[in-house]
């Protein structure tokens, strides 16, 4: 089911399966903003990645000597959630863990995931709540697809990412499986990243510990923008497929990444896991600012 908020400036949607946004038009033009989910190029438009991100070598993880399977991104972006909240401004909903849930991934947790539209901004927030007696562990992330380039007369080599701090970051390398390597490659100088679909033909680009908390894409032809503000994530990704021509690019603030291809340890050990105690919750967010002029 779709439900929908708007203002004088914006209309989104958001719906039950997955509790992905799926639209963000501007008012004043009809200018759609987001990617509609088209799977000839990528079925989903916003996904919340849940409990992990990434991918886990081989697709399994260990919680107390107990081998589980879990898919890339978890199954948050493809579980039915329902409805909590629904105002004029703010939308809710909630995915609750389940005696099937625990065969896979072994906590009992509450996701809470809330749209909120103020303005011309949409923000974005996720609270997990542990049900459980014990520390749950966890990644969460963002993965919204945005237009790219968002004028239909623009190519994609017309836009460029611009960083609100000055940036000097390396790039870390995927293997083919889809799993982070130690290699680092320089990539990032200054305050603006041209775009191009060569720079996705090894997969995503993957920082960590980023100067920056907006990051936006732009265009050298027109004043249309997207910014994504996300504060206190210490990884982000940004993605297109790696063939070339989506008219869309990703711009993923993580709390976790993938795992690392030689990574052996449990899910409590794994870097940048972040944790719960027995009934307390963890709370973080974004939001995705439309500038139409």
């Amino acid at each position: 089911m779709l439900h929908t908020l708007e203002n004088d400036i914006l209309c989104i949607t958001a719906e039950d399966h997955g509790a992905e946004l799926r639209s963000i038009t501007g008012k004043s033009d009809g200018t759609e903003y987001l990617w509609n989910g088209d799977p000839a190029w990528w079925k989903y438009t916003a996904p919340v990645l849940f409990p992990i991100v990434g991918k886990l070598v081989d697709n399994k993880y260990r919680v107390d000597g107990k081998e589980y399977e879990l898919p890339q991104h978890g199954f948050g972006r493809t579980s039915d959630y329902w409805c909590v909240r629904e105002e004029k401004d703010e939308v809710a909903f909630m995915l609750d863990w389940e005696d099937e849930t625990l065969n896979f991934y072994p906590f009992k947790f509450q996701l809470t995931v809330a749209y909120i539209l103020r303005e011309n901004r949409v923000e974005i927030l996720w609270t997990v709540r542990n049900q459980d007696t014990k520390d749950m562990y966890f990644s969460i992330g963002a993965h919204p697809a945005l237009r790219c380039p968002i004028a239909a007369d623009e190519d994609f080599s017309d836009c460029y990412l611009k960083f609100n701090v000055k940036e000097k970051a390396d790039r870390y390398l995927l293997d083919a499986n889809g799993n982070l390597t130690h290699t680092t490659v320089p990539m990032l100088d200054g305050k603006e990243l041209p775009l191009s679909y060569d720079l996705f033909k090894d997969d995503a680009l993957i920082f960590n510990k980023l100067n920056s908390d907006e990051i936006s894409i732009c265009s050298r032809k027109s004043k249309k923008s997207i910014t994504i503000r996300a504060k206190g994530f210490p990884w982000w990704g940004f993605w297109t497929p790696a063939k070339g021509g989506a008219p869309f690019l990703c711009i993923e603030p993580w709390a976790g990444h993938a795992d690392f291809a030689d990574f052996t340890g449990e899910l409590k050990d794994k870097d940048s896991i972040c944790r719960v105690r027995a009934g307390s919750s963890f709370s973080a967010g974004y939001s995705i600012i439309i500038h139409e002029a």
